[in-house]
């Protein structure tokens, strides 16, 4: 009888213990499918191609190592430093054009003097949720030369028509045009929950002590949509350095970076070499300087909009 008593009393501490260890790692059990989809489709891809961008190697045959000549290479390649141009071109036409559009547009939909805002809100969402492929094959058919909409207007006002796609001044504008599109709605969201977020009493108060538009939009809206600002700023440089689909479709297979190359962008030249001319290793080091350029704006961008809030 003491025996069992014993027995029993032993094995209450260890149902207890393993207990113990089952709550301690179930969270664990729970979350582990994200981190392995994670390190599978984002953290070995990365490395991989972190350390691919050393080596010359077609997806044939096992790679040989190439030091640092890929990036030799890639510092002396006239068509990379023009895609580059192009990619800041559209960089900073976001964040100067497509921002601002997105701020009055937000402004705009949040008025009480808006008749069926939530209407218009959809509208101007609308077109982040079309697929790329239809918009650029869309606007391929507004800008066409001949029987374009855009030309055929212009016809219609006393003007001459324009060669969008095919005039090396005109065809980042043409690209803009789709970007302008497709993303001042998407951002004027986020811009627009920062500006409900506003007490209604600042206004109010500012409009008591005799304070214009302007002033109650640079004293009051400015400095708390900072935040907000931040946000949409650093998103918009990632997605404009990282545009491809846009002038892919727009220009065709026949000439995705347009005439001259004058619209070719960073992923399209990454795309070109790694697929197109099987360079995986010159790729990569393309991929690794796009990721550090981003990065390096990024950061910039984080320290600036926050050295405003500290002052």
């Amino acid at each position: 009888m003491a025996t069992s008593n014993a027995a029993h009393a032993l094995a209450v501490p260890a149902r207890e213990r393993r207990t113990w260890r089952q709550d301690k790692y179930a969270p664990y059990f729970f979350i582990s499918p994200f981190y392995i989809l994670f390190a599978l489709f984002f953290l070995f891809p990365t490395l991989f191609a972190l350390v691919l961008g050393f080596f010359k190697w077609s997806a044939l045959g096992t790679p040989e190592w190439f030091g640092l000549r890929n990036y030799e290479r890639l510092f002396s390649d006239d068509q990379f430093w023009q895609s580059v141009r192009n990619t800041f071109f559209y960089a900073s036409a976001s964040l100067l054009v497509v921002m601002p559009l997105a701020l009055l547009e937000a402004m705009a939909l949040n008025s009480k003097r808006l008749k069926f805002r939530t209407f218009w809100r959809a509208v101007y969402f609308a077109p982040i949720v079309v697929s790329t492929v239809a918009v650029s094959l869309v606007f391929r058919l507004l800008y066409n030369n001949e029987y374009g909409f855009i030309n055929t207007a212009l016809l219609a006002f006393g003007g001459a028509p324009i060669n969008w796609l095919g005039d090396t001044n005109t065809l980042k504008i043409a690209v803009m045009g789709i970007v302008v599109w497709r993303w001042t709605g998407l951002l004027s969201v986020y811009f627009l929950a920062g500006l409900q977020s506003i007490p209604e009493e600042l206004y109010e108060a500012a409009a008591i002590d005799g304070a214009t538009s302007w002033q109650r939009f640079r004293s009051i809206t400015l400095p708390t949509l900072r935040p907000v600002i931040l946000f949409v700023s650093i998103i918009v440089l990632i997605g404009s350095m990282q545009i491809f689909d846009d002038p892919q479709v727009l220009f065709g297979n026949a000439t995705p970076g347009g005439p001259g190359n004058s619209a070719l962008t960073m992923v399209q030249y990454l795309y070109r070499r790694g697929i197109g001319d099987l360079l995986f290793g010159y790729a990569s080091a393309v991929g690794l300087f796009l990721f550090i350029v981003i990065f390096i704006l990024s950061l910039i961008q984080f320290r600036v909009l926050r050295g405003f809030d500290n002052e």
